[in-house]
C-alpha cells in the first residue's frame, strides 16, 4: 500500500470525473504521512510489549501493586483490590507511553494537513477528562466480574458473560447522553427544512426517531461523521457540523473580538466550504438509516456476544492450567485478572486476528447493503455526490492495493461503492 501512495501521482483515468490533480495530490500525501506513522507507532508497540515480557514487567508491575494495597492495609487475601491497583498502574503506564505518539499525531500530521483544530491546553485538559472517566468506568465494572468470577462456580462463565452483556447494553445506552457530553457539546438541530426532512424520511421507514443533534466536532478536529444511537422506541441523530456546509463552524468567519471558544480551539482559514448539501446529508442518514432497517446493528451485537460467550467458556477451560501463569512470569500464584489478561490478549491473539478479518468482509457486504437501501430510498444521485464531498473533506486516497483493502478496509474502496451507485444515478 505504501508502494501505491508513492508511485500513483497522478490522477487515474477513471478518477478525472470525480477528484482534482491538487486534491489527489494532498489525499496522497496525507496518507503517506499516516502510513509512516502507523508503521514507526505499530513497531514501537510491538518493541515495548515484547520487552515487557522478556524482562517479567507484568509480575514486577503485579508485585508493586501488591506493596502499594499492602501499605493502604489489604493484604494478598485481598485480590480484587490488587487488581485494580495493578489496572491503574497498567492504564496509566500505557497513557504516558502513548502520550508522544498521541501529540505527534495530533500536532503534526494532523496539523500538518489541516485537520487539527485543538490548542495544546485542549489537548491535555481532553487526555487528563478521558483518563479519569475512563477508570471511573473500568476499575468498578472490573471489580465486579472479578467478584462474579470468584463466586460464580462451575458456571461462572455464563454470569460473566451476561454481566458483560448489561454492562456493554448500558454503556450504549447512556454513552451519547452522559458520557460524550463532558467532550463535546451537543445541540439540537434547529428547526428548519433540514430537521423537517430528516423527521419525514425516518417517519417513511418507520425509524422511531426522538431526536437529532449536533455536535460541534470541529473543535477538535475537521473529520466528519453520523450516527444514530438508542434502543426500542428512544432513537437519536447525532450530526457532526463538520458534515453540515450550512452547520459547521469552519465554514463561518469568527464574529468581532470573539475569543473562539475560550482559546481551545483556533481558527483557521479554509479555501472553500466543508460539508454536504442538506440533500446529501440527507442521503448519507439514508445510508446510516439503512444499517437500522436491515438489522445490521443487532447482527453486529449478536455476532459480538456470541464471541464473548465463546471467549468466556474458553477461558473458564483454560484458567485452570498453571502453566500459562508459570510462562508469563508467575510461579506461585494465579490471579484472575492477569488469568484474563493472559488468555483473552495473547492466548486469543491469533483467534482475534481471524475474527476481525470476517468482520471486516461482513462489514464491507453490511455498507453495500446500505448504500443499495439508500438508493431504494431514491438517494443515489445525492450519496453519489456525499461520497465524494467526505472522500475530499477527509482527503481520503482512492487507490488502493487490493490485499491491503481486503485485510483493513471496514468499508469499501470509494470507487466500488461509486460504481454501484452509477447505474441507478444515471437513470
Amino acid at each position: 500500500q505504501r508502494r501505491v501512495y508513492r508511485t500513483t501521482t497522478h490522477v487515474p483515468r477513471e478518477l478525472g470525473q470525480i477528484m482534482d490533480s491538487e486534491t489527489f495530490e494532498k489525499s496522497r500525501l496525507y496518507q503517506l504521512d499516516k502510513s509512516t506513522f502507523s508503521f514507526w507507532s505499530g513497531l514501537y508497540s510491538e518493541v515495548e510489549g515484547t520487552i515487557i515480557l522478556l524482562c517479567g514487567g507484568i509480575p514486577f508491575l503485579w508485585n508493586l501493586s501488591g506493596q502499594i494495597s499492602g501499605r493502604a492495609g489489604f493484604g494478598p487475601e485481598y485480590e480484587i483490590v490488587q487488581s485494580l491497583v495493578f489496572l491503574l498502574l497498567a492504564t496509566f503506564f500505557s497513557a504516558v507511553t502513548g502520550l508522544p505518539w498521541s501529540l505527534y499525531n495530533t500536532f503534526v500530521i494532523e496539523e500538518k494537513h489541516g485537520f487539527n483544530q485543538q490548542t495544546l491546553g485542549f489537548f491535555f485538559k481532553d487526555a487528563i477528562k478521558k483518563f479519569i472517566v475512563t477508570q471511573c468506568i473500568l476499575l468498578p465494572v472490573t471489580s465486579l466480574l472479578l467478584y462474579i468470577i470468584k463466586i460464580g462456580g462451575d458456571y461462572f462463565f455464563i454470569y460473566a458473560w451476561l454481566f458483560t452483556l448489561v454492562v456493554s447494553l448500558v454503556l450504549v445506552t447512556i454513552y451519547a447522553d452522559y458520557i460524550a457530553p463532558l467532550f463535546d457539546k451537543f445541540i439540537p438541530l434547529p428547526e428548519g427544512e433540514l430537521k423537517q426532512q430528516i423527521e419525514t424520511m425516518a417517519k417513511s421507514i418507520d425509524f422511531p426517531l426522538t431526536k437529532v443533534y449536533v455536535v460541534e466536532g470541529s473543535k477538535r478536529s475537521s473529520h466528519s461523521n453520523a450516527y444514530f444511537y438508542g434502543f426500542f422506541k428512544n432513537k437519536r441523530i447525532v450530526l457532526f457540523d463538520t458534515l453540515l456546509e450550512d452547520y459547521s463552524a469552519l465554514n463561518k468567519e469568527p464574529a468581532e473580538g470573539e475569543d473562539d471558544e475560550n482559546e481551545e480551539t483556533k481558527s483557521k482559514p479554509k479555501n472553500k466550504k466543508q460539508g454536504c448539501k442538506n440533500e446529501e446529508v440527507l442521503a448519507v442518514l439514508g445510508h446510516e438509516l439503512g444499517h437500522w432497517k436491515l438489522g445490521h446493528t443487532v447482527k453486529n451485537i449478536i455476532i459480538s456476544q456470541m464471541n464473548s460467550f465463546l471467549c468466556f467458556f474458553l477461558f473458564a477451560v483454560l484458567i485452570g492450567r498453571k502453566e500459562l501463569f508459570a510462562a508469563f512470569g508467575f510461579y506461585d500464584t494465579q490471579p484472575t485478572l492477569i488469568g484474563l489478561m493472559i488468555i483473552f490478549q495473547f492466548i486469543f491473539s491469533p483467534y482475534n486476528e481471524v475474527l476481525s478479518f470476517c468482520l471486516t468482509v461482513l462489514s464491507r457486504r453490511f455498507e453495500f447493503q446500505a448504500d443499495a437501501f439508500a438508493k431504494e430510498l431514491g438517494k443515489a444521485k445525492d450519496l453519489y455526490s456525499a461520497l465524494i464531498k467526505l472522500n475530499k473533506d477527509n482527503l481520503g486516497f482512492p487507490v488502493s492495493d487490493w490485499i491491503f483493502s481486503m485485510w483493513h478496509y471496514s468499508h469499501p474502496p470509494l470507487l466500488e461503492r461509486l460504481q454501484a451507485l452509477k447505474d441507478a444515478k444515471q437513470d
